[in-house]
């Protein structure tokens, strides 16, 4: 038995922890309506696109939400430098926003969706 223990306990715990670190691309997944950062970075391209600035701002503010209630379920599986850099191209939007930049808005929309494409691969 205890030879038993002595084997299983580190295999179990090796399997938990490859299972954690391979859970990436399922937890980055939407649960609901409130958690799909794609949709809204989408909706926020075609928001700039229209120069609609202070919906934009509104919905940058949402994203940035979304993006934290996700973080905490895929820290563990992806690479820190991807969610560091999420988090500066978010920075980077809402400086874009505030001052009107179209360009630069949308350059930052599709570098935070590049991140979120690589996060846990």
């Amino acid at each position: 038995m205890r030879k038993l223990m002595v084997i299983a306990i580190p295999v179990l715990s090796m399997l938990l922890f490859l299972g954690i670190m391979l859970s990436g691309d399922f937890l980055k997944k939407p649960l609901g309506d409130d958690d799909n950062i794609p949709e809204a970075i989408d909706e926020l391209i075609r928001t700039v696109q229209d120069e609609n600035w202070a919906d934009a701002g509104i919905k940058a503010k949402e994203l940035h939400a979304k993006w934290n209630r996700i973080v905490n379920r895929v820290q563990f599986s992806s690479e820190r430098d991807e969610i560091k850099s999420f988090y500066i191209s978010l920075a980077r939007l809402e400086g874009a926003i505030l001052a009107k930049d179209k360009t630069n808005a949308i350059m930052e929309l599709k570098e935070a969706y590049e991140h979120w494409d690589q996060l846990a691969k």
